[in-house]
């Protein structure tokens, strides 16, 4: 992100020291309406969010680079008790020259397995318990209609309206750089237009997309709730409530910053799992292949390193087991060697079907639910097409007495007859066929889109995505097709299934 004009014509109330108590709250009533409208004046004049406007950056940047404008993000956390590290902040240039270049760890020295990075003390980490000042409010908004990462973008963003007042001024100018844009210099999808998100036309991301938003738009009608609950959050901030303080957009913008950064913290309180941690992501890189993670010790959050690094190379942590659509909604990258990514296909009992109710009972004996979601792996493709197929061939039983027979045995048994199975394998190659024709393009298309060095970054993501999700049908197909040519007569005609099971 490009960093926002921090100072403000208005006169905040000043920040909080850390570590001071509070006091009771005043009454939002008490407020008149006339001051609020005042104040909201002033508040839309100001930087609204953690990511700053197009049409001002190229001025910010020139602010940013100014030595006296402020102190870099690693020195401010050296005089806030950071003890001595073996990282330091080094840069890449962004692909578009409006936008600052993206900055990252790298190792300052060689690094050997087991060595620590890095160890941040809590007072630099942020969590729910410190931005609450209380850990059973903290559970209790989080249990209900609001999400860790709501009350964290909320916090920050009133920080962020206190300009070099707030203690964590050079933090969230940092994250005002980064734009909520990962190691591709890309921001997740849930920011970009309509037609940049038609570059994923046929992956189900593209869905997944439009529902997060909409999640994020649920959370933003709740945030009110934050501050009749949470009166320790706005002690030392204008007294709006949230939803008149930031307009949607703008709220929008810090929660997809906020949720690129995040760290979901091991073995620690629900208070404090999820952390903002300076040092961390964005400015870490994430790999499917990695195993190092931030730790959290009795006063600080450490990173050890799980590989050797020479001095000056990037240092990469895990991003979990997450599939390559979630990397991309999460983080704006794709991770091409992640053993992690999948797709699903969701299959379901015809609920037409008069036997419905006892193909219901034998899918729940045998693990499986009457709509039952297949989750199909990378490089496990064959495996999971077998583990489909016991479960169709219940949808496809249709005689009374084989049903009997399938209830009385112990196991996912179902009368094989060369019809069935025919009739089976191509509802599979049907709908694996299906899915591919969805997509625009084909994968050898995209294979010649990814050759150009000059393709828009933002389609670079998508059509890495939608490459891997196309790998993954095309592997089922083809073990589909492998079984069917499987089959001791290729001549049968497949079964007739009025109460075939669905599949999508």
């Amino acid at each position: 992100m490009e960093v926002s004009p921090l100072h403000h014509s208005c006169t905040w109330l000043p920040i909080r020291p850390r570590g001071s108590s509070i006091s009771p709250r005043r009454s939002y009533s008490r407020v008149s309406p006339g001051s609020i409208r005042r104040r909201n004046v002033c508040l839309a004049s100001g930087s609204e969010t953690l990511i700053g406007s197009r049409k001002e950056e190229g001025k910010r940047r020139k602010a940013v680079n100014e030595r006296d404008e402020a102190e870099d993000l690693k020195s401010w956390m050296h005089k806030n008790e950071l003890p001595p590290c073996k990282v330091v902040l080094k840069e890449r240039p962004s692909y578009d020259e409006k936008h600052s270049a993206i900055h990252y760890v790298a190792a300052s020295e060689d690094l050997e397995v087991g060595d620590v990075a890095f160890a941040v003390p809590n007072s630099l980490v942020v969590t729910l318990k410190r931005v609450l000042g209380n850990e059973t409010i903290a559970e209790l908004l989080t249990t209900n209609k609001l999400s860790e990462l709501a009350c964290l973008a909320l916090y920050l963003m009133y920080e962020k309206k206190q300009g070099k007042k707030s203690f964590w001024y050079p933090y969230i100018r940092e994250l005002d750089r980064q734009r909520g844009r990962g190691q591709l210099a890309v921001e997740s999808p849930l920011l970009w237009s309509e037609s940049e998100l038609a570059y994923l036309t046929g992956s189900p991301t593209k869905a997944e997309v439009h529902e997060r938003a909409e999640g994020i738009k649920r959370e933003y009608n709740e945030l009110d709730t934050v501050w009749f609950m949470a009166g320790s959050l706005f002690q030392q901030y204008p007294y709006e409530i949230p939803t008149e303080a930031f307009p949607f957009e703008i709220f929008k913008q810090a929660f997809v910053a906020v949720q690129s950064c995040v760290v979901h913290l091991q073995k620690v309180s629900l208070a404090q799992r999820f952390a903002l941690v300076p040092l961390g992501p964005p400015l870490l890189a994430y790999r499917s292949n990695c195993k190092a993670m931030l730790t959290a010790t009795d006063d600080a959050v450490q990173l050890v390193v799980d590989r050797p690094y020479k001095a000056g190379e990037s240092i990469a942590v895990w991003c979990g087991p997450q599939p390559n659509s979630k990397l991309l909604i999460n983080y704006g990258f794709v991770d091409e060697d992640n053993s992690y990514d999948r797709l699903m296909v969701e299959a379901a009992l015809n609920t037409e079907d008069p036997q419905y109710q006892d193909k219901r009972m034998v899918a729940q004996r045998n693990g499986k639910l009457s709509v039952q979601a297949f989750q199909v792996y990378v490089g496990k493709e064959k495996e999971t097409v077998s583990d489909m197929l016991p479960y169709l061939r219940l949808g496809y039983v249709s005689d009374p007495s084989e049903m009997q027979s399938v209830i009385s045995s112990q196991g996912p048994i179902c009368p094989v007859s060369p019809c069935m199975e025919s009739a089976v394998l191509d509802q599979l190659a049907q709908y694996f066929r299906s899915r591919l024709a969805g997509y625009p393009t084909t994968l050898s298309e995209d294979e010649s889109l990814l050759a150009d060095p000059h393709l828009n970054p933002k389609k670079r993501v998508a059509t890495q995505l939608v490459r891997s999700e196309k790998k993954i049908l095309h592997a089922c197909l083809q073990v589909t097709l492998d079984f069917i040519n499987q089959l001791p007569d290729l001549s049968v005609t497949p079964c007739p299934a009025p109460y075939a099971p669905s599949l999508r």
